[in-house]
């Protein structure tokens, strides 16, 4: 299941994929409710992904139904969104083979990619010597500083080496943009954006202007940052995803966006219903213990008729985190990646 949101208040959904339709669910207490809260008919409609729209939330994908209604559905990382695209482009265009097979081609193409860390490539962009050439621009009257053009990045890609070819090179200078850290600038390259194709918004061209987004540099200095170290947030992410969890204090169950990283090893987690991406929360995982719960019936230290799927994880200072899973597989999944940096 996905989680996804329906617009204006973004809230958590638990979604199902059938073959013509999208059920979506509420989750009381750790649990889907048995009937659906709604439903969005896949016949006719158009998908977009990865989603614009929203400049801090880089992870959606839009559908529009036959009847012209929106819905924004957001996933917890790059590889969810892809694959839930995937497969309700599949669904969509159940009847249309040939493109079935042209998304398992693209599919493919971005599975080449997925070992290349973009934060490399950005911070070798803006080394000073071998970096990208930044350069004033004139476009439309309008003075543009520190930009370089879509063909300028490609060129540095290909010769550091990090693509072969210029349709490579694309792709990767569209992950780029659509991970925000590079954005269009002038009219030329913002057009570009709004085709759902993804190999068609970067642009390959000596007119379109790109710039380094300043989200990177704007957020580390934001006062509420600080109440979470800088060096926590730095390392590798090993596995992300939504779990449910109790709270401390009133001990009801939410659901949140957990977020594994090693060297240092946290386990940060956020609220997917806040617009700010900070983490409500978060403990160093070295001198923990993690460990699965019983089964049947509700364990001890579980508050509310919550049960199956749960785990939990006592930290250093034996502060104890109870945490449930969508599934068997999904629970063990995350233990084994939290064991080993304990």
């Amino acid at each position: 299941g996905l989680f996804g949101h329906i617009v204006r208040n973004w809230k958590v959904r638990w979604f199902v994929l059938l073959q013509d339709k999208l059920l979506y669910y509420k989750i009381e207490g750790g649990k889907k409710e048995p009937s659906p809260k709604g439903r969005i008919l896949l016949d006719g409609c158009t998908i977009t992904c990865p989603c614009l729209e929203y400049e801090n939330r880089p992870l959606l994908i839009k559908l529009k139904t036959k009847t012209n209604t929106d819905y924004f559905l957001e996933c917890c990382s790059r590889e969810e969104r892809d694959s839930w695209a995937l497969d309700i482009t599949g669904a969509i265009h159940a009847g249309h083979p040939v493109q079935v097979q042209e998304l398992h081609r693209m599919k493919n193409s971005f599975k080449l990619l997925e070992n290349i860390s973009l934060h490399h490539i950005v911070k070798r962009m803006c080394e000073s010597s071998t970096g990208i050439k930044l350069t004033r621009n004139l476009q439309q009257g309008n003075r543009y500083k520190e930009t370089f053009t879509g063909s300028a990045l490609v060129d540095w890609l290909i010769s550091n080496s990090f693509a072969v070819s210029r349709f490579e090179a694309i792709t990767l200078a569209s992950m780029l943009m659509e991970e925000n850290f590079i954005k269009p600038v002038g009219t030329r390259s913002t057009e570009a954006t709004r085709f759902s194709d993804l190999s068609e918004q970067f642009l390959d061209d000596s007119t379109a202007l790109y710039m380094f987004a300043e989200s990177s540099k704007k957020n580390i200095s934001s006062k509420e940052e600080l109440q979470f170290n800088i060096s926590e947030l730095s390392g590798p992410i090993v596995k992300q995803g939504f779990l449910v969890k109790q709270g401390h204090k009133r001990k009801n169950w939410k659901v949140r966006r957990f977020v594994l990283r090693a060297d240092p090893a946290f386990l940060h987690y956020y609220d997917p219903t806040k617009e700010e991406n900070r983490p409500v929360g978060g403990f160093s995982l070295r001198g923990c213990l993690v460990s699965a719960l019983e089964d049947n019936g509700v364990p001890a230290g579980v508050k509310g008729n919550v049960q199956g799927n749960l785990f939990k994880i006592i930290t250093k200072n034996d502060i104890r985190y109870y945490i449930q899973a969508s599934s068997k597989a999904e629970r063990a999944q995350w233990i084994e990646a939290i064991k080993p940096l304990t």
